[in-house]
């Protein structure tokens, strides 16, 4: 207080950049000092009660930091600001990859295979629940065809990481299992054919457009019948003719002779027969 009475009215001067320099080298003059004439000090294990009270500070002091924040102004996420912030994570992601260490593998237990897997399905679960309403697009040609050359690059892709594979012989025992699987197969199949589709029958509705068409295609079947027929009129179709055949028409023409000649003597008698009682009439 004495000090500050015995302090008279003084002439503000303005901060200029070289009083801002002689400020910071100040700064860090005292701070190298500070540094030095610090002595050794005597390490002391970290205790629970230690670890505790830090926690506890920590809170407190992000309770007072989040009290302390004013009201703030939100602005939009530009596209630039989406570009940098993208770019900071994959560098994050670099310099996170680079400072990894070897680390120790462990087996993968049964208990950590179901936890995933109820982890995948609580995932997805939520996921699907923060799906919003979304608007559908019309699939394109062109869609169309960038998805068809991406399975075609992806399929070559699969097919260029493949390995070489190691042949195993077929051997006896594997082609019986096969074809006993190849006709278990069959059982079941004929089995659910029966059950479901052998006895019966489809029912389809004769509405008047089939009966139409039930009734043109029989008239286009007769006009083609009718066509076909007056086309083969006067044909014959050529037989090639070999031994066999010779000998069987010759024995069908000889059976023929025989019958004929035969009918004929008979008719001959009989005419001869009633000349004969004709003139026995006449002359009687």
């Amino acid at each position: 207080v004495l000090y500050k009475e015995s302090v008279g009215t003084g002439t503000p001067t303005p901060i200029t950049p070289e009083m801002e320099r002689v400020k910071r080298n100040q700064e860090i003059c005292s701070s190298v000092l500070y540094k030095e004439n610090i002595g050794k000090a005597t390490p002391t294990p970290v205790t629970p009660e230690m670890e505790r009270v830090k926690r506890n500070q920590e809170i407190i002091s992000s309770v007072l930091y989040k009290e302390n924040v004013g009201k703030v102004t939100p602005t939009p996420i530009t596209p630039e600001m989406e570009r940098a912030k993208r770019n900071q994570e994959i560098i994050s992601s670099v310099l996170y990859k680079e400072n990894l260490g070897r680390a120790t593998p462990t087996p993968i237990t049964p208990e950590m295979e179901r936890v995933r897997r109820n982890q995948e399905h609580i995932s997805s679960v939520v996921y699907k629940e923060g799906l919003g309403k979304a608007t559908p697009t019309p699939v394109t040609p062109e869609m169309e065809r960038v998805k068809r050359n991406q399975e075609h690059i992806s399929s070559v892709l699969y097919k260029e990481h493949l390995a070489k594979g190691t042949p195993t012989p077929m051997t006896p025992e594997m082609e019986r299992a096969k074809r006993n699987q190849e006709n278990i197969s069959s059982v079941l199949y004929s089995d659910s054919f029966r059950k479901q589709v052998q006895g019966k029958a489809a029912y389809v509705l004769d509405t008047p457009e089939m009966r139409r068409v039930r009734e043109t295609q029989k008239h286009i079947s007769t006009v083609k019948y009718h066509e076909d027929f007056e086309k083969s009129k006067g044909s014959f179709t050529p037989v090639v003719t070999d031994p066999i055949t010779e000998r069987v028409k010759k024995n069908m023409q000889d059976f023929s002779d025989i019958s004929y000649r035969g009918i004929q003597r008979r008719v001959v008698e009989m005419e001869r027969k009633r000349v004969d009682q004709d003139q026995e009439n006449l002359t009687g």
